[in-house]
């Protein structure tokens, strides 16, 4: 199976997650600034959100690129990645209306952990259909950030219960690593050509 559409689902619900969470902020009754306010705590969790999904939807079109075949394990494996994608803007808007409370931030904490082992997932069944020699393989490469990431949510979880502001700077942290581009891609697929 080729992986346009493969990708073009991808891309659509991602959009619409996106389009999702944007439809939850709330228009402020009133015209000064001061009226904002009471919104800061929901627009900033929807920033972290919106740049969470930002990072998804780049991985996974640099993932994609380094593979040629798609089977119908890996659609399995995609729906199973956008599923908990998908759950990202309930997270978010529990978590903004909440101020940040314990219980909305493990939560947030528990659907970012479960979307890391989805994408892992993902990517370890597109190495298996193309096999250990496969440029995905090769430019993945022992996954230490992919490890880490999954590591830190899991203590960010933990922590939420006693300091949930911790939890949301390893949230941040961790967003900050993947924001930093990774260039092990699109290095192996120049070298390839």
């Amino acid at each position: 199976m080729g992986k346009g559409r493969f990708e073009a689902f991808s891309d659509g619900v991602i959009a619409i997650i996106i389009t999702i969470m944007v439809l939850e902020l709330k228009v402020p009754h009133g015209d000064s600034v001061e009226a904002l306010l009471p919104l800061l705590p929901v627009f900033l969790s929807y920033i972290l959100s919106f740049v969470y999904i930002g990072i998804y939807w780049n991985n996974h079109h640099h993932m994609l690129h380094a593979t040629h075949k798609i089977s119908a394990g890996n659609l399995w494996a995609n729906l199973h990645l956008l599923f908990w994608l998908s759950l990202i803007p309930f997270a978010t808007g529990w978590m903004g209306e909440n101020h940040f409370a314990a219980g909305p931030t493990a939560l947030y904490g528990v659907i970012l952990f479960m979307a890391s082992l989805a994408y892992w997932f993902l990517q370890y069944s597109l190495i298996c259909s193309a096999g250990d020699s496969s440029l995905l393989r090769r430019a993945i490469g022992k996954d230490r950030k992919g490890k880490l990431s999954i590591l830190l949510y899991a203590i960010a979880i933990v922590v939420a219960f006693q300091i949930p502001l911790l939890s949301q700077a390893i949230y941040v942290a961790v967003a900050c690593m993947w924001l930093v581009p990774d260039r092990r891609i699109e290095t192996v697929l120049e070298e390839g050509k």
